[in-house]
């Protein structure tokens, strides 16, 4: 699963996948000439690195996301790309910038191969056991470097940590909004 970020809430237990993600976060400007650092999210930056639009706001549902053509996007530092958008010219411009996101429609993101999803489709779906019993909604998802872990909240507020290894996963219906998980011994067990 590779995991980026984002989801807009519909109802209060079950959510829609979100229609904008977040990509990356601006951490500052580089040089003098408006290009931007960006701190990336997720575990690749090919998203933002082939984005022609961007939106940049303080949140993916911020009604006053401003639209900017990317100019050229490049590896930059560790864990961030280099972006150059249209209208930002200087480093005052870029260091306006400084803290808001640099968001893309859902629709803009690379299609996964099969059994892969992004973190915003997941956040949101009711998470069951094989044998149909509840467990609760996907909240968050913790990209932990070997495997991510999703965040599950139960009816009675309490969260389970559920690993998204595959094995662990057995199926995934997005159009439905549910996750089947294997429950194994000690799984779901209070801490």
């Amino acid at each position: 699963m590779e995991p980026t970020a984002g989801s807009t809430s519909s109802t209060e237990t079950e959510r829609e996948p979100a229609e904008r993600v977040a990509l990356g976060r601006i951490v500052g400007a580089h040089g003098m000439g408006g290009q931007l650092r960006v701190h990336y999210f997720g575990g690749a930056p090919d998203n933002l690195m082939r984005l022609e639009n961007a939106l940049i706001a303080e949140s993916e549902g911020a009604a006053d996301a401003e639209r900017f053509e990317v100019k050229r996007a490049a590896p930059g530092r560790r864990e961030e790309v280099r972006m150059t958008l249209s209208g930002v010219d200087d480093r005052e411009s870029a260091e306006r910038l400084r803290g808001k996101l640099v968001i893309a429609e859902a629709s803009q993101l690379e299609t996964l191969p099969e059994g892969e999803y992004y973190s915003y489709q997941l956040v949101g779906c009711r998470v069951e056991g094989a044998d149909g019993r509840p467990i609760g909604t996907v909240r968050e998802i913790w990209a932990t470097g070997a495997v991510d872990v999703l965040v599950v909240e139960g009816e009675n507020g309490a969260q389970q940590l559920i690993p998204a290894a595959a094995d662990q996963l057995r199926a995934v219906d997005l159009e439905a909004r549910r996750i089947e998980i294997e429950i194994l011994p000690g799984l779901l067990d209070p801490v």
